[in-house]
């Protein structure tokens, strides 16, 4: 989905209103943090952050490792 957004000044910021479709679609919220990333193209912005995906990749590494001990320590 392409929306055209217009920035609006707020206070000593700019912001802009997503809108609810999309909101819903990712399942983002008012408090909820997002990255914005520069691009060749333009910005990104995107719920995804890099952080957790790097915890869950060493936390799958550890499952796989520790398999037997971490079904032991589930029952």
């Amino acid at each position: 989905m392409t929306k055209t957004q217009t920035l609006k000044k707020v206070g000593g910021s700019v912001a802009t209103v997503l809108p609810k479709a999309m909101l819903d679609r990712f399942n983002l919220g008012a408090g909820d943090k997002i990255q914005v990333i520069e691009t060749a193209e333009g910005l990104l912005i995107t719920p995804f952050d890099p952080d957790f995906a790097d915890a869950m990749a060493a936390y799958e590494r550890g499952a796989k490792k520790f398999r037997n001990a971490l079904r032991k320590l589930a029952q």
